[in-house]
């Protein structure tokens, strides 16, 4: 029974269905299935495979963000639960995220977040527009594994080459890494900031986090 819930509510969210992922969580509690199982097995499952459709090019971003929703929605009614009973759900890591100052765009930033999120990260979102001293204010105030700044717009690139200059003004840069992404970022750019990575997509962008992760730069 329990993993036929479980099963429900992956399909549900898979399916961008936010109702039915409701009904399908409610009804999990309901049975006695642990909550984080519900996150980990059920909703979060449901949102990774989402993405990893995405990837293959057999989802549209518009299906990553519906999926997304759906997840959360599921998230809330589960996470009542896990804090009533003091429940863990280990974290990939914290993640700071924003758009380089200069640029409003966030979709692509939202996206990724919400795959970020679903990979198991806490992520702190800092919105668009964001100056590198607000990056560096909240990295020195949360102390992140990963500081993830987008640009879409070429002229708000260098917002992301002076977030890594204040960090490394702090004394911050060699205690967290540093991921950059937007449409015109690339490999070389990258390098030439001195950037630890950058992500082509919402789904490579977790796994990237990932593997940083696992170099164990954090504080």
């Amino acid at each position: 029974m329990e993993s036929e819930r479980l099963v429900s509510i992956a399909k549900a969210v898979i399916d961008c269905d936010e109702k039915t992922v409701v009904k399908n969580v409610q009804r999990a509690i309901e049975d006695g299935v642990s909550p984080v199982d519900i996150v980990e097995k059920g909703l979060a499952k449901g949102a990774l495979e989402v993405g990893e459709k995405f990837d293959r090019g057999e989802a549209f971003l518009t299906e990553i963000v519906m999926a997304g929703e759906a997840m959360k929605a599921g998230m809330q009614l589960a996470m009542i639960k896990i804090i009533e009973g003091k429940h863990a759900i280990p974290t990939a890591g914290k993640y700071i995220i924003g758009t380089a100052e200069g640029d409003i765009h966030d979709l692509g930033k939202n996206i990724v977040k919400t795959m970020l999120e679903v990979s198991g990260f806490q992520v702190i979102d800092l919105g668009v527009d964001v100056s590198p001293a607000r990056f560096v204010e909240k990295a020195v105030e949360l102390k992140p594994h990963i500081v993830g700044v987008s640009a879409l717009l070429t002229v708000s690139l260098e917002g992301q080459r002076r977030v890594i200059e204040e960090l490394k003004s702090a004394g911050m840069r060699e205690k967290m890494s540093v991921m950059v992404g937007g449409g015109p970022v690339d490999e070389q750019w990258t390098r030439e900031i001195g950037a630890d990575g950058f992500a082509e997509n919402a789904v490579s962008a977790a796994k990237i986090a990932k593997q940083l992760i696992s170099k164990n730069k954090a504080i």
